[in-house]
């Protein structure tokens, strides 16, 4: 039974749309087979501690109330300058803009060029510099665009300028998830869609990590000459977040037995589909971190307070990794299992402060009164 949730959000709903887009989605995470430049990471991966050492003083979180409720479909959430948020509607291709205090919301807009269906749509944000970008799923690909936005009062998205054009769409294992580094490069964590063979290909964006220019182009020191190709050998890609030492960590769906975090190196091969969860295989690295498929699905990452926290889609919990350095340092632990049903996304919000996004609308779950919602979680 997921625990009612109190509701303390404004509803201020201005719709002011700008183009259309079209059709609508089903399906998600796993079907296990588809259908018809100053922060640099070591050369080499370490390997996780057979045995971990003991976890530090257990982090615990809490919600500590609702931000907002009622959306549909949400995937994306970036925060802008000021505090307010900006999540994106998969099905609805919209982006809306929440107050951070309020709760308030208003409809920035419909993002022109969309095509939802299965696991596509309007998916990844994420602010730089006074442009939205946004991964989205096109007609015949999917692609990064950024659109202008001064973020004030009134104020609309401008049309789409594309970034990045030719990533592999597919109705399963769609990727979606953008953030900036610390680098001030883009990355983007794509998948497979279905077509194992991608993520090993070095010559195709899917089933990857890309590291890029705000531009789209291929950022400098990037390990493959004249590629945006960051790592690969990925299947799904949904969680990017860096610790305070500018480390990459990024969590993966496995197919029918383990899910994954994974620590991030330039042109490293995370073994998709020659090996799933650890494996012990030359050439691969192996996962910081596994689940069975049944706990995580894992979607969205972020780091607070010395640890990773990781949304769960089919798992319904917010996973805590600790983590010392570059390894682990205790067992994960699961928190809020089964109270707000499926967890989308999970965005650090500075200190000990974290949002949460729940997935109830995204036609795998069972919306209940008030689905979805932002969650505000606090960190002791």
């Amino acid at each position: 039974m997921r625990r009612p949730v109190v509701v303390n959000a404004l509803w201020g709903a201005v719709a002011l749309v700008l183009v259309a887009g079209c059709s609508s989605g089903t399906t998600e995470e796993r079907p296990g087979t588809a259908p018809p430049t100053s922060v640099s990471a070591s050369p080499s991966s370490p390997s996780p501690p057979s045995s971990p050492p003991a976890a530090p003083s257990a982090g615990r979180v809490s919600v500590t109330g609702t931000l907002t409720e009622g959306l549909k479909s949400p995937w994306g959430l970036a925060e802008l300058p000021g505090g307010d948020l900006l999540v994106s509607s998969r099905d609805e291709r919209t982006i809306t803009r929440i107050d951070g205090r309020t709760g308030a919301k208003t409809v920035l807009g419909e993002v022109p060029g969309v095509v939802p269906g299965g696991e596509g749509g309007l998916l990844g944000l994420a602010v730089h510099d006074g442009w939205v970008y946004a991964y989205l799923t096109a007609a015949s690909d999917n692609r990064i665009v950024r659109m202008r936005y001064g973020g004030g009062e009134g104020d609309r998205l401008g049309p789409p300028e594309p970034v990045l054009t030719g990533i592999p769409k597919g109705f399963v294992h769609n990727g979606g998830r953008i953030a900036f580094g610390p680098d001030g490069m883009l990355y983007a964590g794509t998948g497979e869609t279905g077509r194992t063979g991608l993520a090993q290909d070095r010559t195709s964006l899917g089933g990857k990590i890309l590291r890029m220019t705000p531009e789209g182009r291929p950022a400098p020191g990037n390990p493959f000459p004249g590629s945006v190709v960051y790592s690969y050998g990925h299947r799904n890609v949904q969680g990017l977040a860096w610790d305070p030492e500018g480390r990459l960590w990024a969590s993966e769906f496995g197919q029918n037995t383990w899910d994954e975090l994974n620590l991030v190196e330039p042109g490293r091969n995370y073994g998709w589909p020659e090996a799933e969860g650890r494996a012990g295989k030359a050439g691969f690295v192996d996962p910081v971190a596994q689940w069975p498929t049944s706990e995580a699905s894992p979607s969205g990452i972020a780091y607070a307070r010395g640890a990773i926290w990781m949304a769960g889609l089919r798992g319904e919990r917010l996973w805590r990794v600790p983590l010392s350095g570059a390894e682990r340092s205790g067992e994960p632990e699961a928190f809020l299992t089964g109270e707000y049903g499926r967890l989308r996304t999970v965005l650090a919000a500075g200190g000990d402060r974290l949002w949460l996004v729940t997935s109830e609308t995204d036609t795998r779950g069972t919306p209940g009164p008030g689905d979805d919602r932002i969650l505000r979680l606090e960190v002791r």
